[in-house]
């Protein structure tokens, strides 16, 4: 039976000479982590992504268009801005008022 020590990368199994011990590179062993680590996070996301393709089928057309939107009105107006205090205690809590507000 083998046993694997991880802490110091060496895998030890009898042998007819005796023990036999096979020692890593921790070098090569910390890359081939990275590296099933980035395989998983892949698989994961492709997964991921099927889901969301079958998901994306079911929704009817007429709820993917893209409304267009107005432009803002607060861009053709002054950018005159008055910078209130909120209170006594705390001078660093204010408020920014514009000059020129839309009524709505």
């Amino acid at each position: 039976m083998a046993v694997p020590h991880y802490t110091y990368l060496v895998l030890k199994m009898p042998s007819p000479a005796g023990v036999l011990a096979l020692r890593a590179n921790l070098t090569i062993a910390y890359a081939c982590e990275i590296e099933s680590l980035t395989l998983v996070k892949a698989i994961d996301l492709s997964i991921q992504m099927a889901s969301v393709v079958t998901e994306a089928k079911t929704v009817p057309t007429k709820d993917m268009e893209i409304l267009e939107l107005e432009p803002s009105h607060a861009s053709t107006k002054s950018k005159e801005v008055k910078e209130v205090g909120l209170g006594l205690d705390d001078p660093s809590k204010t408020m920014k008022i514009g000059a020129h507000l839309d009524p709505k």
